[in-house]
C-alpha cells in the first residue's frame, strides 16, 4: 500500500499508528486533552489516539465558544457495538457545548454497497434510535434528501479533480462516477454544519481509515476561501484568491492602517485573530463561505470477536444491539482471546490482555471504572484469571448493557419520528 493511499471502504486496515503520525501528519492526542476541563474515558484509555487540529476544539470547549461535532453513518447494515465508540464521542462533544450534526450517508451506501433506498431508510432509523438512546441532541439529515447539501457538493466538486482522487483513494479507470460523487458528498457533509449555521470549528470523530475524507475536505475548505491570511513581520497580509473587488474595498476600509497592492492588502496595528474574524465576515457578506478548516479525532477500532475489525460482513465478529442473551453468550464464549494454549501455560506466563478482543470489549465499553479495568488487566497478566471465566463475566456485562440500552431505545424511539425518519 502506498503511503498516500488509505481505503476508507476496506473492512480492515493494517496501517500502524506510528506510520500515520510519520507519513500522514496525524498528531498524538495526549498533549491536547490536557487542555480540556475533563477527560472522558475514550481519551483517558487511549482509544482516541490522534487528531488533526483538535486544539481549536479544545479551546472552544474550554472557553465556551461555538463549535460543531459532526459524523456520518453509512446505513449498510444493523448498528452494532463497533459503532458505539463514535456515537459516544459525538454525544460527549454535544454535552460539552457542541452543536451536533448527524448525516445518514445513504447516497454512499447506495453507490458503494448497492443498497436499496428502502433498506437505507430502515437501517438509518436504527442508527438514529441508538444515538438518541445515548442522549444525542442535534440535527440529523439524509444525503439524498438535502438539496442544500447537494448544492454544496457541487461547489466542492469544482475544487477537486480525478488525479487528486486517484492519489488519495487509489481510484482508477474502472471507478464509477457514483463512487467518486460519494466522496465529494462526504466533503460536503463535513462542511455542511457551517453552511446550515455559521462558520465555526468542526470536529469529526472517525476511525483512522476515514482520514482520506478528512484530508481532502481540509484541502477543499481552504480552496473555497476567498482569501489567504499570512502574518509577516510588522503586518498581516490578506491575499485574494478569487475575491471580488468590492470585498477588497471592504477590507481596505475596515482597518485604519493598510497598504493596498495588486491582489493583496497589508494590515498594520491589528491582531491576527481579529483580522481573521473580520475577513471571514467580509467573505460571507460577499457570497463566500468563510469556512473554518475542520478538525478530526481518530479512534482505534474495537477488534471483532474473531479478530480483525468488527464488521457486519463477519457476523460472528460483531454484537448487534438487538441480539438476544443466548446469541451474545455464544459469540463471546466463542471469541478469540489473548490466552495461552493450555491452562498450565496461562497460569505460568499469564494472558495477553492488550491483544485480546474480550478484554478490549471491556476496555472500550463494558467496564466504566478505571480501577476495576486495571485490576482485570493485572489478573490476566498474572495468570490469576482464566479465559473461560473472563468470557463468562464479559458476556454477562454485555447482556446487562444491551437490556438497559434497548430500554433506552424504546424510550427515545419517538425522537426518530419527530426528526422525520418514521
Amino acid at each position: 500500500m502506498e503511503g498516500s493511499s488509505i481505503n476508507p471502504w476496506a473492512s480492515e486496515t493494517s496501517l500502524s499508528v506510528e506510520r500515520l503520525f510519520a507519513e500522514f501528519g496525524i498528531e498524538p492526542i495526549d498533549q491536547v486533552v490536557d487542555r480540556l476541563p475533563e477527560k472522558p474515558v475514550f481519551f483517558r484509555r487511549g482509544i482516541v489516539f490522534g487528531h488533526r487540529d483538535y486544539n481549536q476544539i479544545a479551546d472552544a470547549i474550554r472557553l465556551n465558544h461555538p463549535f460543531y461535532v459532526m459524523t456520518g453513518f453509512m446505513p449498510s447494515g444493523h448498528p452494532h457495538l463497533g459503532h458505539l465508540m463514535v456515537m459516544k464521542e459525538v454525544v460527549w462533544h454535544v454535552m460539552q457545548g457542541g452543536t451536533g450534526s448527524i448525516c445518514i450517508a445513504d447516497r454512499e451506501a447506495h453507490a458503494v454497497r448497492d443498497l436499496s433506498w428502502d433498506d437505507c431508510d430502515r437501517y438509518a432509523k436504527e442508527y438514529l434510535n441508538c444515538l438518541f438512546a445515548l442522549g444525542y441532541t442535534g440535527k440529523t439529515y439524509s444525503q439524498r434528501k438535502s438539496r442544500d447539501l447537494q448544492d454544496l457538493c457541487f461547489e466542492a466538486s469544482t475544487k477537486v479533480n480525478f488525479s487528486e482522487l486517484a492519489a488519495i483513494y487509489g481510484f482508477g479507470p474502472d471507478t464509477d462516477l457514483g463512487h467518486a460523487i460519494s466522496v465529494t458528498t462526504q466533503v460536503a457533509d463535513i462542511l455542511y454544519p457551517q453552511v446550515a449555521g455559521k462558520p465555526a470549528p468542526t470536529v469529526v470523530p472517525v476511525g483512522l481509515d476515514q482520514d482520506p475524507h478528512i484530508r481532502l475536505t481540509r484541502g477543499i475548505a481552504h480552496k473555497m476561501r476567498m482569501f489567504t491570511i499570512q502574518e509577516h513581520d510588522g503586518c498581516i497580509s490578506v491575499r485574494s484568491k478569487n475575491a471580488p473587488e468590492s470585498a477588497m474595498d471592504s477590507i481596505a476600509g475596515m482597518f485604519p492602517r493598510v497598504r493596498r497592492c495588486s491582489g493583496h492588502i497589508d494590515i498594520y496595528d491589528a491582531s491576527c485573530g481579529d483580522v481573521k474574524t473580520q475577513i471571514r465576515n467580509i467573505e460571507i457578506a460577499h457570497g463566500g463561505y468563510g469556512f473554518v478548516t475542520p478538525s478530526a479525532t481518530f479512534h482505534r477500532f474495537m477488534p471483532g470477536l474473531q479478530g480483525g475489525k468488527m464488521s457486519s460482513s463477519v457476523p460472528d465478529s460483531i454484537i448487534g444491539f438487538m441480539e438476544d442473551d443466548i446469541t451474545v453468550k455464544k459469540k463471546v464464549m466463542g471469541a478469540l482471546t489473548g490466552g495461552r494454549q493450555t491452562l498450565a501455560l496461562q497460569k505460568e506466563f499469564g494472558g495477553r490482555p492488550d491483544e485480546c478482543p474480550v478484554f478490549l470489549l471491556n476496555l472500550f465499553h463494558m467496564i466504566d471504572d478505571d480501577a476495576t479495568l486495571a485490576a482485570l488487566h493485572e489478573q490476566c497478566i498474572r495468570g490469576e484469571l482464566m479465559c473461560g471465566q473472563c468470557k463468562s463475566d464479559t458476556a454477562s456485562r454485555v447482556q446487562e448493557f444491551l437490556v438497559k440500552f434497548r430500554e433506552k431505545m424504546d424510550e427515545t424511539e419517538h425522537q426518530v419520528k419527530e426528526c422525520g425518519w418514521l
